[in-house]
């Protein structure tokens, strides 16, 4: 069986659907992810969204669409009920099939290594990624150091 992950991004915008669209557009553009639910919260004003795929297929997308939500989502104008950390918020990778949790956290890796080289944004691993389990929990990661 082919490996598959999961993708749960949320991006910190609830509102403005068309830019909402522009963010999940990126991952259509990958063969190999398949978009299954877009989920806008307007007292949120985030949005979460789901794909799966192969784990290259996933990450590529993933990568794609942090990097319009970057472009697009001003977070010094930013207001909503829920705690978040940029423009994407979280973006959390979970084993689905033919893969473990272990090489999972390290396509994990991978997708943050790129995002902060290419695109200098920093980034938070937690969970499964998060070589310091004392810095694992989320809760944690948001509260800084």
């Amino acid at each position: 069986m082919d490996p598959i992950i999961e993708c749960v991004p949320n991006f910190s915008e609830g509102n403005n659907i068309d830019l909402i669209r522009q963010i999940t557009d990126e991952i259509g553009k990958i063969e190999g992810a398949r978009l299954l639910n877009v989920d806008p919260g307007k007292a949120t004003n985030r949005t979460v969204v789901t794909f799966v795929g192969s784990p290259e297929a996933v990450v590529e997308a993933a990568f794609l669409a942090i990097k319009k939500a970057g472009e697009l989502i001003d977070m010094s104008r930013h207001t909503g009920e829920h705690p978040r950390m940029g423009a994407t918020d979280v973006c959390p990778l979970i084993p689905i099939a033919g893969i473990s949790m272990e090489e999972t956290a390290g396509w994990a890796k991978k997708l943050g290594e790129r995002i902060g080289k290419e695109l200098q944004i920093p980034v938070y691993l937690y969970e499964a990624a998060q070589p310091n389990k004392k810095r694992s929990n989320l809760s944690i990661i948001r509260a800084g150091p």
